[in-house]
């Protein structure tokens, strides 16, 4: 199984686990993400969503079955089905009602720097690095996970990424905003993350996917959520929390 969820207390880990292939994801990989995603977002022990390599699989993921694409260039509906299904696995991911982590030690290359992309956040190793080479083919980068990495770096350095397809280390991805830690492990920022609400983490990524979608002013529904947070368990127990001087259990 080169893909599998494991679930930890309220941690669920994504592995990707395709070490003969250099973590590369095929189509019947693509068509196990949905399933796996929505597992995680659907058990209420779950708060925190990590995708990472398995242990001892090397790269994070060198991106699309290049050979399994070659095999089928010439068949039309199998280049529509896999980007459909690439489409979905990266909207889904991007938009799950979780916060998602991705955990990069090693090489992060084109699909799958989209995945670290569609992640909330990136925390990588110094042994990782990053490219997205569809040049090196001909080929362009889906239009959604060019927004994502635009989203994240700017059109400046997007476009240097996407028209050199060079490979930059980690401390240049820091640097560039492509990752957020540098870090040999996630565990410490998912430990934060578990400190707090999970239903504020999972509003306020609405809103932040709102404000990069477009949206800059309130509207009905975004007021209406900020209103309803304060009649909810999680603030009565964050107050309670504030004035007792102790951490809050959520």
């Amino acid at each position: 199984m080169h893909l599998r969820l494991e679930k930890t207390g309220p941690v669920a880990r994504l592995l990707i686990d395709r070490p003969e292939a250099r973590n590369a994801i095929n189509m019947a990989m693509w068509e196990s993400f949905p399933a796996l995603i929505a597992d995680a977002e659907h058990d209420p022990a779950i708060r925190v969503l990590e995708l990472r390599a398995a242990e001892g699989a090397g790269a994070f993921s060198a991106g699309a079955d290049i050979k399994e694409m070659l095999a089928n260039s010439s068949d039309m509906a199998w280049r529509d089905a896999n980007q459909a299904e690439i489409n979905r696995v990266q909207s889904e991911l991007a938009r799950v009602n979780l916060p998602t982590v991705a955990f990069i030690n090693g090489d992060c290359i084109g699909g799958g720097c989209g995945l670290a992309l569609a992640c909330d956040i990136r925390v990588a190793t110094k042994r990782a690095r990053f490219g997205i080479t569809p040049g090196k083919l001909g080929l362009v980068y889906p239009l959604h996970d060019v927004k994502l990495l635009v989203d994240l770096v700017g059109p400046g350095q997007a476009k240097r990424i996407l028209y050199t397809a060079e490979l930059i280390d980690a401390e240049e991805a820091l640097w560039i905003g492509l990752v957020e830690f540098l870090a040999e492990s996630a565990d410490d920022l998912i430990e934060k993350i578990l400190a707090n609400s999970t239903f504020s983490a999972v509003e306020n990524k609405r809103f932040v996917r709102r404000v990069l979608d477009g949206q800059h002013e309130d509207d009905s529904e975004t007021l209406g959520i900020f209103a309803a947070a304060f009649t909810r368990e999680d603030f009565a127990e964050g107050s309670r929390a504030f004035v007792e001087k102790r951490k809050p259990k959520f």
